[in-house]
């Protein structure tokens, strides 16, 4: 039987469809995949994320382990409470996963994917066996994503003193921790919003009081139509190891100056000889839908495939990503074996709700 997370009975009562994700029953929609996407876009959506797999990392190293292993400095995550986007790194520079990483009081808290989860947990305790520090697992702490421009009131309206306080003094990027809860600004959405990482007992208890309090529960479909249109990218689909961040549009997320982490040398050749694919934006010129692995075109020659696609319900047509080893304004996306016309942009497609892309060129 699939792994099912501590609110799966409020699920069943919701009528979410169910789907096998990665090994657990997870809801893909509660009766309308658009109807939750525009939710979360123009007031308010929660996620069920408890699947993923969240991970504490202490001791007196932890700070020198996570410079040792990931491709963003630490050192930007100066302050208890900062955020920092990362990925990790083989000895080849590409992309073993993305993360986020917060620094907590205790030292560092973060959240992987759970279709890496044990290559991520053998991968760190591997590398930090030469570091005084350790590296633990969290199953019994389930995980909230409440997104939308009304999140942030909705979960104040609803939680205690103390954390409406919390939640109060958080900035963007920022989180914060008490009496057994960890609250961060942050998201996969594209729009403002709170990720709450807390016991499953108090997660349950959460749940029911944002749905009392008008916020819809909103499945994995959505959460990937969101993502997209908000140019985020996932793993097993934008980023592998058989790609860098320089070839994911994160290389932002790379600080390679004076440091000496996994995949730095990697990163630097090929820096030095010239990064031959990029991930663009696609949006189709006319009807059809963009889905993974369609052949990408410039003047009547294939230059890449698409990584990821649907149909954008707040763009009302149809986007994808797509890695090319060519740009162009103008290209062709093979669907059906028939070429259709599109335009290469620049990610994001959508931030709080409005359109933001630009045209490539």
């Amino acid at each position: 039987m699939a792994l099912r997370t501590p609110l799966y009975p409020l699920h069943e009562r919701a009528g979410a469809r169910f789907v096998e994700f990665v090994g657990w029953d997870m809801p893909l929609h509660y009766g309308s995949q658009i109807a939750e996407h525009n939710a979360v876009r123009q007031s308010s959506g929660v996620f069920d994320v408890s699947h993923m797999t969240v991970i504490e990392i202490t001791g007196h190293d932890s700070e020198k382990f996570l410079g040792h292993v990931l491709a963003n400095d630490i050192a930007r995550a100066d302050q208890v409470g900062k955020a920092l986007y990362s990925t990790m790194l083989n000895d080849e520079g590409h992309i073993l996963d993305d993360l986020i990483l917060y620094r907590v009081s205790s030292g560092f808290l973060t959240v992987v994917n759970c279709a890496t989860r044990q290559k991520d947990l053998d991968w760190l305790n591997m590398q930090a066996e030469h570091f005084d520090c350790l590296v633990c697992e969290r199953p019994d702490l389930a995980v909230l994503a409440i997104q939308g421009p009304d999140a942030i009131r909705k979960v104040t309206s609803v939680v205690d003193g103390p954390r409406q306080d919390l939640i109060g003094g958080l900035g963007q990027f920022r989180g914060s921790s008490y009496d057994g809860w960890f609250i961060a600004r942050t998201g996969y959405t594209g729009e403002q919003g709170l990720e709450v990482i807390l016991p499953g007992d108090d997660a349950l208890q959460l749940w029911m009081q944002l749905m009392d309090a008008g916020v819809f529960p909103a499945g994995l479909a959505a959460r990937d139509t969101l993502r997209l249109e908000a140019g985020m990218n996932l793993y097993g689909n934008e980023m592998d190891e058989t790609v860098s961040p320089l070839e994911s549009n994160i290389a932002s997320t790379v600080a390679l100056d004076g440091r000496d982490f996994i995949g730095a040398d990697a990163l630097r050749s090929q820096m030095d000889t010239g990064v031959s694919r990029k991930l663009v934006g696609l949006v189709l010129k006319d009807r059809g839908v963009l889905r993974a692995h369609f052949k990408v075109s410039c003047d009547d020659q294939q230059v890449g495939l698409t990584t990821s696609g649907a149909f954008s319900p707040t763009l009302q047509c149809s986007i994808a990503l797509a890695r090319v080893t060519s740009t162009a304004r103008e290209c062709t996306v093979e669907i059906r074996g028939k070429q259709v016309a599109a335009e290469m942009v620049k990610p994001p497609f959508v931030r709080n709700g409005k359109q933001v892309y630009r045209v490539l060129h």
